[in-house]
């Protein structure tokens, strides 16, 4: 059956499936990059959707940003082969480095870690968030020619207390993502 849209989001802790309007289809990948490519692709087999929304939660890089937030762009911040390829980049591989949504205005890097402390390389590449599942999510919606947008709810500061701050507040934005939803 085709839906206008599916909404990705890793844990049902984050989003409550019942809180979301009837008919809209919501798949819970698990958290990682692998468990969001293999969510992706199910639900853009089984739901054949014409945009894939995701909503998440993300440690922040740059320390302005606070909410519920638009990603406009992501990239993978733990692909590190050098010398091979510069870091983010697959080497030996066409893909693109980055994808960018419908709308938004601020940037992702996509990484199998919970990042703990300062990582200079996100400073440089201007990231806002860190999460782990987004890449994947529109790599594959790339791949597939399906729109993409993705909204992200700050919950930690990406250092060592992010551990503790995330379990605390893996919840809290989904009251913002739902009135989003709504629009």
């Amino acid at each position: 059956m085709e839906h206008s849209y599916v909404i990705i989001t890793a844990l049902e802790g984050e989003l409550n499936p019942s809180h979301i309007p009837a008919g809209i289809p919501i798949v819970y990948s698990g958290v990682g990059k692998i468990n969001a490519t293999m969510a992706t692709l199910k639900a853009i087999q089984e739901f054949k959707p014409q945009r894939i929304i995701n909503f998440g939660t993300a440690g922040k890089i740059n320390s302005e940003l606070h909410g519920l937030l638009r990603i406009n762009k992501v990239i993978q911040r733990d692909m590190q082969t050098e010398p091979l390829a510069p870091r983010g980049t697959t080497p030996f591989c066409k893909k693109p480095t980055e994808y960018f949504s419908e709308s938004g205005t601020h940037t992702c890097g996509t990484g199998d870690s919970f990042i703990t402390s300062q990582d200079d390389w996100l400073i440089q590449q201007q990231v806002d968030v860190v999460d782990m599942e987004l890449f994947a999510i529109a790599a594959v919606a790339h791949h597939h020619q399906i729109p993409w947008l993705s909204f992200k709810y700050i919950t930690d500061d990406a250092n060592e207390d992010s551990g503790d701050h995330w379990q605390e507040k893996m919840n809290a934005g989904e009251e913002l993502f739902l009135e989003e939803l709504s629009k």
